[in-house]
């Protein structure tokens, strides 16, 4: 087990020791003059002309919002598409990919959730999967129609 633990302490503490000795470096070799342009906010490479304490109209926070839960629906999609992959590769013979395979577990795919009594058809994962993906264009559709992907 220490001969396991070894590498990753010597590698965090060299990570801590070159941060160390690059901010120790950088305070030391670096320019000291303070000027009213080096104290400004910086902005995307423009001149800050608003407060930053100024308030958004509610379409920012929407537009955030309907991404987020795309992205969240995008990483609940993304386990049952490498499980139906698998499965279907296994099915022509071919071997799964080797990102996918543990000496210790068997790669698990949905034809595994079948044999071991989690879902009862390969099928109904079908379906699942399909209403799944209708209920993400349905509000794909409602979010279009509302408006929210357009700035005005």
């Amino acid at each position: 087990m220490t001969g396991d633990v070894v590498p990753v302490v010597l590698l965090i503490g060299s990570v801590a020791a070159l941060t160390v000795v690059l901010a120790v470096l950088g305070r030391v070799l670096g320019p000291h003059r303070q000027t009213p342009v080096k104290s400004m906010p910086y902005e995307s490479g423009k001149d800050p002309f608003h407060s930053a304490r100024r308030r958004f109209h509610v379409r920012y926070y929407l537009l955030a919002v309907a991404l987020l839960v795309f992205d969240v629906e995008l990483v609940l999609l993304y386990p049952w598409a490498v499980a139906s992959r698998t499965a279907e590769m296994q099915q022509y013979g071919a071997p799964a990919p080797a990102a996918l395979v543990s000496v210790e577990q068997p790669v698990e795919t949905i034809d595994a959730a079948v044999a071991t009594g989690w879902i009862e058809t390969r099928r109904l994962a079908a379906v699942g999967a399909l209403v799944f993906f209708g209920l993400l264009a349905l509000g794909l559709v409602y979010d279009l129609r509302r408006g929210v992907f357009q700035w005005r």
